[in-house]
């Protein structure tokens, strides 16, 4: 009924993170360049954290329409998922086969390959993970040995994690201090406060 009299197209108030109506705050802005400064970066992790309702998914798919031509993005949504699920997931979104029940070393075998196919045609890979609180150690170690994989030159694989800021305590434990070194950029996206 109101759609008709306010001339409404689609359903206002959605809360799906459509970057067709993100207002680029200065925070916002900030963390995107984080993110575009990161895919300009020699591989390592970017570490963006925030509040639930910050924006970060929103920031993050705008940043993936936004990236440049060269770069392919994997983007894990749900990642309760153990080592081994986690890097065939991988090759699920880089478009990897693999077979079924494949071990967790065969699995970096095929992504060490893809991402040397990719860098010989220079091609950058991002992996993106949203909810990274929710990562096990575990998993976040297999993530960091994953960063290993290099040419002479350069890292194959850029890593960013998004979550909650629970995030930022989980990289500052003891056991995970490697990776926490191998973060090249982090950014918290605070909550909006009106100035008065």
């Amino acid at each position: 009924m109101y759609y008709d009299f306010f001339g409404f197209r689609e359903p206002p108030f959605s809360i799906a993170p459509d970057p067709r109506y993100l207002y680029l705050s200065e925070r916002h802005k900030e963390a995107l360049a984080h993110l575009m400064y990161g895919v300009q970066g020699q591989g390592g992790f970017i570490v963006i954290t925030g509040e639930v309702g910050t924006g970060k998914t929103t920031v993050s798919r705008c940043f993936i329409e936004n990236v440049p031509d060269h770069v392919d993005i994997a983007l894990i949504l749900n990642p309760r998922l153990s080592a081994r699920e986690l890097l065939s997931s991988i090759c699920d979104e880089l478009e990897i086969a693999h077979p079924v029940g494949s071990s967790i070393k065969e699995l970096v075998g095929l992504i060490n390959d893809d991402l040397l196919k990719a860098h010989a045609a220079g091609r950058h890979k991002v992996l993106m993970i949203d909810e990274a609180q929710n990562l096990s150690a575990e998993v976040l170690e297999q993530l960091r040995l994953l960063t290993n994989l290099e040419t002479a030159e350069k890292k194959l694989l850029q890593i960013v994690l998004l979550g909650q800021p629970e995030l930022q305590e989980i990289l500052g434990l003891p056991e995970l201090r490697q990776l926490n070194q191998r973060v090249t950029a982090r950014y918290h996206l605070d909550a909006w406060v009106e100035q008065r």
